[in-house]
């Protein structure tokens, strides 16, 4: 009994160790060097030699505590979303960890299968529940350029995948110097050796493939428009009750005015802080009898017009997020309307771009509730799930186009070097938007990157985000305290950029907004910004600014681009294989004839 307990205690031990260093290697902390034994405890806890239920209660309880230590910051929006959201995650504590004990009680050496597993358990990790890629293992690592290239190849599982590996063989040495020669299931030295081997090839060719393409860079980028990225800096419960309006549109056209007296070509706005609807041909529908309604609608039609007059008469183009709307049919044919979250651009000629962009992959709870019209019932009840104050009218529609705005290029200085790197460029210049998590969603940027040809049909992309729900403003502070998810937001748009060749430019609500090049990098300083907007972007949480930089077009059409997550989902169908090895092999046993 006694024995039991320390075997159990111990298996506990390793499983806190491992989420303690899982905590440490992401964003804001990045002390990402400890990624690369992260999972070492993990993997030594899920020993054959525990029972399998006290093994998975005790990966449940830790996954689940892990889960909801380290996305706290639902907490103050939904309690039972992050309740709920912490025990689905646990789930990729549990099934893992059953994973990688299978495979060790079969003697598979880790240094190729804990990489394998990780990659899988990752890319499974987010699809039921609409998309949560969060805190990867290869996510710790976006400050190491050299580290992440390989996400051109594989996406950011190819970076996860390197990690993962020398994770594997540190367990493999330990489990070699622990056991007995007489240990059934012992790896032998010379599959060692070769595991050694092979994971110092996988680790140099990861650094000598990314130190390539790092020098190649400067042959294929040139310099694109100048381009101003909007910081605001709302709570969203200002946000939400629309009291502010005026006032927070009057704030941001004044950074946008001095954006535009500096140079900016192109001016973005973050997601949403414009709270109205642009589109005139829905004016019609929205008017009725009552004040506030009618109030509402003035406000829409005032903020067109001073979006236009903007873009006119500084001969800039704006792209704005704001809300958007839809005549639809409801279940019995009649007309009703349906709700977006959009991008809106203005020209340089002061007319508003007929194309408009429509989120396509909405945050379950956060922006729709599913089963609206197949289940109603269903659907109300889920509507508990809904942050506090919202209704379920807020669910919204998703967007089913993926939209290429256009900016002819202009020359403002052809004496200039970064003029003359644009060559005698004539045709215009073209971006695609991802709005808010949809930087965390790989297949959102990867459709934009390319056209049915496999040519690279955009020259950057534009992330508009409103990430102020996850800063709180306590009464009485009188600062605002960011939390852990915006440092971690922008690091995993950092693959986006990766994985497709493309600079992003982020303009987002409370923080953090910067410029990613086709490297990864996130460039720290400006050509011209607001005082005291911080220079190191990773400073730029929980404030109110603007900056303006160059954007970096990169000419590249990756092989990730063009095959998407072809590794990951090999890995995923591994991963899924292994889990049901077992079960196959138990019904294999109840159906086999019994013998006398």
């Amino acid at each position: 009994m006694f024995t039991h307990l320390r075997i159990y205690a111990f298996t506990l031990l390793l499983l806190v160790a491992s989420a303690l260093l899982l905590t440490v290697i992401q964003a804001p902390i990045d002390w990402s060097f400890l990624a690369w034994l992260a999972l070492v405890p993990f993997a030594l806890a899920c020993s054959p030699q525990v029972k399998t239920r006290g093994f998975a209660l005790a990966a449940f309880v830790v996954g689940y505590l892990y889960w909801l230590v380290n996305v706290y910051w639902i907490a103050p929006i939904t309690i039972l979303g992050w309740l709920g959201m912490g025990l689905y995650l646990s789930l990729f504590w549990v099934l893992p960890g059953l994973a990688v004990r299978f495979t060790r009680a079969k003697g598979a050496p880790l240094f190729i299968a804990l990489p394998v597993l990780v990659v899988g358990w990752e890319r499974l990790q987010g699809f039921p529940m609409g998309g949560f890629f969060w805190r990867f293992l290869g996510h710790s690592q976006y400050e190491h350029l050299a580290v992440i290239q390989v996400a051109d190849l594989m996406g950011a599982a190819g970076v996860s995948f390197v990690v993962a590996m020398v994770n594997g063989l540190i367990v493999d040495i330990i489990l070699f110097i622990r056991r007995p020669s007489s240990t059934p299931r012992r790896l032998s030295g010379a599959v060692l050796a070769v595991g050694s081997l092979a994971t110092v090839a996988a680790v140099s060719g990861a650094l000598l493939y990314g130190q390539w393409r790092l020098k190649q860079t400067s042959v294929h980028v040139t310099e694109g428009p100048l381009v101003g990225s909007l910081q605001s800096n709302v709570p969203q419960s200002v946000k939400r009750s629309f009291s502010k309006s005026g006032q927070l549109f009057d704030e941001l056209m004044v950074s946008s005015k001095a954006a535009a007296a500096v140079g900016a070509e192109l001016i973005v706005w973050p997601e949403t802080m414009v709270q109205g609807i642009l589109d005139p041909a829905l004016w019609p529908y929205l008017g009725s009898d009552d004040d506030e309604d009618e109030t509402f609608l003035n406000e829409d039609k005032a903020f067109h017009k001073a979006l236009c007059d903007h873009a006119r008469e500084t001969g800039s183009w704006l792209l704005v997020g704001a809300y958007g709307m839809e005549i639809l049919r409801d279940r019995e044919g009649e007309p009703c309307l349906g709700n977006y979250n959009s991008a809106y651009f203005y020209r340089s000629d002061g007319t508003r771009d007929p194309g408009r962009y429509d989120k396509i992959h909405l945050v379950l709870f956060g922006e729709y509730i599913p089963f609206k019209k197949q289940f109603p019932w269903l659907f109300r009840q889920l509507g508990r799930f809904l942050p506090e104050g919202y209704s379920l009218s807020y669910s919204l529609e998703h967007g089913t186009h993926y939209t290429v705005f256009e900016i002819a290029p202009t020359h403002r200085d052809p004496n200039s070097p970064a003029e003359a790197s644009r060559g005698d460029r004539q045709s215009p210049y073209r971006f695609g938007v991802i709005v808010c998590y949809e930087d965390t969603i790989p297949y959102v940027a990867r459709n934009f990157a390319l056209d049915g040809q496999g040519r690279k049909r955009i020259d950057w992309l534009v992330n508009i985000s409103n990430d102020g729900w996850f800063v709180r403003f306590p009464e009485g502070v009188g600062r605002v305290i960011a939390s852990t998810e915006l440092p971690q937001h922008a690091a995993i748009c950092v693959f986006r950029a990766v994985e497709n060749r493309l600079a992003v430019i982020r303009s987002v609500n409370t923080g953090i907004s910067c410029l990613i090049e086709s490297t990864g990098r996130i460039r720290n300083g400006y050509q011209a910004a607001s005082d005291d907007f911080p220079t190191k972007a990773m400073s730029r949480t929980a404030m109110a600014g603007w900056f303006m930089d160059r954007l970096p077009i990169d000419r590249r059409v990756t092989f990730y681009s063009r095959h998407g997550e072809w590794f990951a989902n090999g890995c995923a169908a591994v991963f899924v294989g292994v889990l049901l090895w077992p079960l196959a092999a138990r019904w294999r046993r109840r159906k086999a004839p019994q013998t006398k």
